[in-house]
Parts: structure tokens; sequence; C-alpha cells
């Protein structure tokens, strides 16, 4: 058995280098259930992973790749078997474990999700990661009290994996969005989307000024941080809540605790990685019947394996736009 496969090496100076090399079976890692993989995609961790690193990749040479969906193709475990269709993110595939960047996978069962009806692979890694963790924070910010007509919701980095399903999926929920971009070019793809209202980034990305301003967000799925996310967090209406998804704009918060004390705001953390099974099923289920798929076809660029060495480059200077759908049998 050969197949191709993004491999990552790292040169005795340190430096990384990708390209599209030939594996055999024999080249996987040890582990339950063997798939075919049909599609994957591109995330911010994959930027690092095809390049620097980033502290996340453990040893060389090393597959990417930190998500995919595909069809098992041999399984010794007892939930899957030959045909089904399956899903994976998380579990720090593609970072500690070879990833979905490859025509072949082999991972530990555990790790997988069936399919959900209603999706195709392709679907799957159109929403990827990014989109299974833009759910994971509406389903929070709603088990925290968010509901419609209380006012705008914003979603920061709004042109951006994570921001685009966010959009799409709160927009068809009924929510009034408002998108944060810096690239005016976006405001129509946003728009698009079912976003109401577009947010300058300069607007907001700046270190708080005042500990509290105006209440002005019913809710955030903020995938930025840093600066922006003190800067909103003093702007939230009484008792609503924040989900953090990202460090886009740094892992720094130079904010007070004062939205906290006299807002009642929430800040919720979002993990995808480590999400249970249940969680992750429910999740799955929710992305099926919440996003429309029209306007996730809208976020698609189709891209190889050939195209992810200049992919994972552009998305470290945040030049991706929506979701990029890798096929790796192209």
């Amino acid at each position: 058995m050969s197949f191709n496969a993004l491999v990552v090496e790292r040169g005795e100076d340190g430096k990384t280098s990708a390209s599209v090399k030939t594996l055999t079976g024999t080249d996987l890692p040890n582990a339950e259930v063997t798939v075919a993989v049909e599609y994957s995609t591109v995330n911010y961790k994959d930027g690092l992973c095809i390049g620097p690193g980033g502290g996340l990749v453990r040893s060389y040479p090393h597959v990417p790749g930190i998500d995919f969906a595909g069809t098992v193709e041999t399984s010794s475990d007892d939930r899957y078997k030959p045909g089904d269709k399956v899903v994976l993110t998380g579990w720090r595939v593609g970072e500690a474990h070879w990833g979905g960047y490859s025509q072949k996978a082999r991972v530990n069962a555990d790790w997988l999700v069936p399919l959900p009806e209603g999706l195709t692979t392709r679907q799957a890694m159109a929403v990827g990661t990014a989109g299974f963790t833009a759910m994971l924070a509406v389903d929070a910010l709603e088990a925290h009290g968010m509901v419609k007509n209380h006012g705008p919701v914003l979603v920061t980095g709004a042109a951006g994996g994570v921001g685009s399903v966010a959009t799409a999926i709160l927009a068809n929920l009924g929510y009034e969005v408002a998108g944060v971009t810096g690239r005016p070019e976006t405001a129509d793809y946003l728009k698009s989307l079912g976003a109401c209202q577009i947010v300058a980034r300069e607007e907001i990305n700046e270190t708080v000024k005042r500990p509290l301003e105006s209440e002005a967000w019913a809710g955030c799925v903020d995938a930025v941080g840093g600066a922006m996310l003190a800067r909103v967090l003093g702007q939230m209406k009484y008792g609503c809540s924040v989900a953090a998804v990202g460090l886009a704009g740094g892992a720094g918060l130079p904010a007070t605790v004062i939205p906290f004390l006299l807002r009642g705001v929430n800040l919720l953390g979002i993990d995808s990685v480590m999400k249970p099974y249940e969680d992750r099923v429910r999740a799955w289920q929710r992305i099926a019947n919440d996003l429309p798929m029209d306007k996730l076809e809208a976020m698609v660029v189709p891209a190889t394996l050939g195209d992810l060495p200049q992919l994972g480059a552009d998305i470290l200077k945040g030049q991706v736009r929506g979701r990029v759908v890798v096929d790796v049998n192209a």
C-alpha cells in the first residue's frame, strides 16, 4: 500500500520544509483504525505545524493536518467497520500524532466520530475544527443565557474559519450578527453569510481605555484575544458572555476585573481538542441542523496537498478567508 502525504522535515539547522512524498503502510503509526482520507482543511495550528512547528510537533518527519474525514478501511475496534464514514478533529492529531494531510491515516478509535447523517465528508471538512469550534462557542453562549432579540452578537475575526462559520450559524438561528474584520474587502462576503453589521478592526482593536464602556453586545464569539478581547469585555451587556476560541491577536489579556464584578460578564473558554465523545456527537449534529449548507459552500476555497506549504504560510499571516477544503486525492 503506497500513498501520498505532505511530510514536514527538519534539517540540522532547525529549519523545516514541507513537500508531498510517497509513503507506505509501514510508515503509519500503530493504532486501531485505518482511514482512507478524502478531505482535510487548513487551520491556524496547521500553519504552525507545516512551518515552524510552534512547539506543537514532537518529532520529525511529521505529517500535519489536525482534522480529516474519510472512510474506514480496517478496524480492530468493534465500533467501526470498513465502509463507515468518519470525522476526526482534535486529540493532538496533526501535532503530536500524524494527521490528515495524507491519503491514509491510522488513529485510535476513541478519536473518531461517525459522520453525521446529512453531511458529506467534503462538507464535514468545510466545517473542520474551525467550524466545530464555532458550534461549541454558540452552544456555550446559549447555555449561558444568550437569546435572540437582546441585541447584536459580535464575532471577531469574522472572515476567518471560526468567524465565518459562527456568523453563518448565528444568522441562521435568528441572531443579529456584527462581524469584526480588518479587511474591508470581506464586507460583502460577511454580509452574504448573514452579518447585519460590519465593524472595522481598528474601531475595537486597542487596549482598554476605560474598564466599562456603553453596553453594546449581547454575546461574542472571539477568535482574536489580546487587546480586542479586553476591549470587548467592557462593552458587553449586563450578564452576557464572551466565548474565547482563539488568540490571533495575542495571548495576553490587558483587562480589569470590573466587567465581571459590575456587569456580571462571563468569559467562557472553548476547547475543541479534548472534548468528550458525547459532546462531539451533539455538536456535529447541531452543525448538520443549524449550519446552512449553501452558506457553507460559499466559504469554501478548494486546495490540494501540493497547495499546503503556501496555504500554511498564508494562514499565519491572516491571509486565508473562509474554509479551505483540501482534496488529498486530487
